[in-house]
């Protein structure tokens, strides 16, 4: 199993909002749906997630409603709002550019 990585400051609520941008999901599912696509890079905390969804909501990029799973159990559903989607669109741009600049300077081969 890959040693687990920890999550850089401010990157819990876009991975959130990306991974509501599937559709609506419980918290079991997103954690599930992280860890999957971070090839078990990325343990995320439970509470931490809720603390996520709590400001996410506060904030107007979130909304949640009771529902039932698909083996019967009660279950919050979170589901990413309109001003959700231009967060998660507005951060992936700056993240990327992070990224990309990153690499810039990690494979530069001379000064």
């Amino acid at each position: 199993m890959p040693e687990p990585m920890p999550l850089v400051r401010g990157t819990l609520d876009v991975l959130v909002l990306k991974t509501l941008s599937w559709g609506p999901m419980h918290s079991f599912e997103i954690i599930g749906w992280l860890e999957q696509r971070s090839g078990g890079r990325l343990n995320i905390d439970d509470s931490a997630l809720l603390q996520a969804f709590h400001r996410m909501e506060e904030r107007g990029l979130v909304t949640s409603a009771w529902g039932y799973t698909p083996n019967n159990r009660r279950a919050r559903y979170y589901r990413m709002t309109a001003k959700g989607r231009a967060h998660l669109d507005a951060e992936t741009a700056k993240l990327a550019a992070y990224v990309d600049t990153l690499q810039a300077i990690l494979t530069a081969t001379s000064i």
